[in-house]
């Protein structure tokens, strides 16, 4: 007789489950073992890597996405995703102790085998330039044409897609605004477990990588395995000293370009920061880039604060500017969220309302 833990493992073998309040929710019982977690705390991101695999996109990947985030490399972890464009890869950025919160939560469940993603990514991919958006009480999920997603509260979603261009959407959830529908939609009737099978992204790789479903048989012999974490201790020390090696190369070798290239320019200190100030400002749609994962950003940092409603979103240049409706004591407790995620941010009050500028620098 199974015992009620390995029956409760075995039930969860499968199917799509949602993350949400520190509880697993069952979404679909088919389908690959799959937990969806709060894009709010996920940056997704649209990322050039063109090169020939998967080890040295991951290598380039923190070089690639360090600017695009206000987090240093360290406190985060990153996960590459399929390819969404020739030489574009989905990524996903999250940091260490919520990834470990997730994965802490799923071994409890008896789910240290399921895929994590970032529930924006369970909406189907649009057609380019439109959105797909799940609106659903106080909060809004959407999947961008380009692949990528952001969540952010419902009261801030009409001024978000104002602010986007106003992109034709579809409806997975509560219906939208006649004015945000894409004229003629239709929902696919694809299941949502076909939709992750296999996810455009799962978040549990490197150190977080998921483990197979076990059973007491394997488990018996599990301690095995940890007789060897004394010799791969030695290995990543190594490991550590060589990419180190590779990074020193690599300043050396932007410091000699450089200085071919600019012969008049003084090379010291942080030699990225000198050769991304050569670089020509604006251009190529890069507007976007920035506006999404900032609106991310900002709103994920909102979200514990209850119900806020947006008069009006834009951005101009690389900052992100949100007209607020007042409500008393709002805005120093924005201030302190701002800080909290370490989003550079500017917060004023006046009559009408509350001002918040981010800046995605």
């Amino acid at each position: 007789m199974r015992s009620v833990s390995e029956t409760d493992v075995t039930a969860r073998a499968a199917g799509v489950w949602s993350l949400s309040g520190g509880r697993l929710i069952i979404n679909e019982p088919d389908g690959p073992a799959t937990i969806l977690v709060p894009t709010e705390s996920v940056l997704l991101l649209a990322v050039d890597l063109p090169l020939s695999s998967r080890a040295k996109r991951l290598e380039a990947l923190p070089f690639a996405i360090e600017d695009r985030i206000a987090d240093s490399i360290d406190a985060v972890h990153l996960a590459l995703g399929a390819a969404i464009a020739p030489k574009r890869y989905l990524v996903g950025v999250v940091r260490h102790q919520v990834m470990a919160n997730w994965v802490e939560a799923a071994d409890a469940a008896g789910l240290g085998h399921a895929a994590i993603v970032p529930d924006a990514l369970a909406l189907p991919v649009p057609a380019e330039g439109g959105w797909s958006v799940d609106l659903a009480g106080s909060r809004a999920v959407v999947r961008a044409g380009d692949g990528t997603g952001f969540a952010l509260g419902a009261a801030m979603l009409r001024p978000a897609w104002e602010a986007a261009g106003k992109p034709p959407a579809t409806a997975y959830g509560a219906p939208l605004p006649a004015e945000m529908m894409l004229e003629g939609a239709a929902l696919e009737p694809e299941a949502l477990a076909s939709r992750l099978a296999p996810p455009a992204l799962d978040l549990r790789q490197g150190a977080y990588a998921r483990r197979r479903a076990t059973s007491n048989t394997l488990r018996r012999i599990g301690w095995i395995v940890a007789l060897g974490a004394a010799a791969h201790t030695g290995i990543a020390l190594a490991d550590t000293v060589m990419l180190r090696v590779i990074a020193d190369r690599r300043a050396e070798d932007t410091r000699k370009l450089v200085t071919q290239m600019a012969p008049g320019v003084p090379v010291t200190g942080d030699v990225a920061a000198t050769a991304a100030n050569l670089l020509p400002a604006g251009g190529g749609g890069g507007a976007p880039q920035v506006f999404l994962p900032l609106l991310n950003r900002v709103s994920g940092a909102l979200a514990p604060l209850g119900v806020i409603s947006a008069q009006k979103i834009a951005f101009e240049g690389n900052m992100l500017i949100l007209d607020l409706d007042a409500q008393p004591g709002l805005a120093d407790r924005i201030r302190s969220a701002m800080a909290s995620a370490r989003i550079r941010a500017t917060v004023a009050e006046s009559p009408t309302g509350i001002r918040l500028t981010a800046t995605g620098a």
